[in-house]
């Protein structure tokens, strides 16, 4: 009984972060929570940038197709995030943090005491895998306090038939932190899904490809923590 309520409140909490802005933090937190929207699982974005993009996101769609998930601002909270967050365990199915682009934020730091999942967007090019090394660090270090946390690299606006994007790949695979199967490309569509507030989701068939890459993330994720609980 006490383990069947206990799966009846979890929550899956996903911290998206990196130490360099531009990688796609916001677009893979937003693409993600509507797509496990979308199987009418209760979905929390945490927008804990001061940036507050995913707020703003989500506000600029229109009011007959509202996004799928909630969108709250949390960046004031900084140290605090990780006591946020627990007040939605069991409201929501699944939290995703959109963490501030600085490892040294106090916002990341905390989100991460209490993630079950920490991804990190790389656009497949060395400086970025350079930028990436203090958020391995950080993960490394809450790790300690945190021993359910997962991490794992997403390789994001990678580009087809780019020499440089290939060989950043097979870097990724000595980095020290597990890469996803999953790879993101640099397509309009998520720009597009941007700019009308909503998701690849909402486009159609125009947006397949982006629509699949969405879709194997989303698999993805919950085969991992699927994986977790029942280790």
């Amino acid at each position: 009984m006490i383990l069947s309520y206990y799966r009846a409140v979890r929550s899956y909490i996903v911290a998206i972060l990196n130490q360099k802005g531009g990688c796609g933090k916001t677009t893979v937190a937003m693409q993600l929570a509507a797509a496990l929207a979308r199987e009418k699982l209760r979905v929390l974005v945490v927008d804990a940038d001061p940036q507050g993009t995913a707020a703003r996101w989500s506000a600029s769609a229109p009011e007959n197709d509202l996004f799928p998930a909630d969108v709250i601002g949390l960046s004031i909270a900084e140290s605090k995030v990780h006591q946020e967050l627990k007040k939605f365990m069991g409201k929501y199915d699944w939290i995703i943090v959109d963490c501030p682009p600085a490892v040294e934020n106090k916002s990341s730091q905390s989100a991460l005491l209490v993630a079950d999942l920490a991804i990190i967007p790389v656009i497949p090019s060395p400086p970025d895998l350079w930028a990436a090394v203090g958020i391995r660090e950080l993960i490394t270090s809450v790790a300690s306090i945190n021993e359910g946390l997962q991490s794992a690299l997403l390789p994001n606006m990678c580009q087809t038939n780019v020499a440089i994007s290939k060989d950043a790949l097979e870097v990724m695979k000595d980095f020290g932190i597990p890469t996803l199967k999953s790879r993101l490309h640099l397509r309009t569509a998520y720009r597009q899904s941007a700019a009308l507030g909503g998701h690849v989701f909402n486009l159609g068939s125009k947006a397949k490809p982006a629509i699949k890459e969405i879709s194997s993330l989303k698999r993805e994720v919950k085969r991992m923590l699927a994986k977790q609980e029942k280790a």
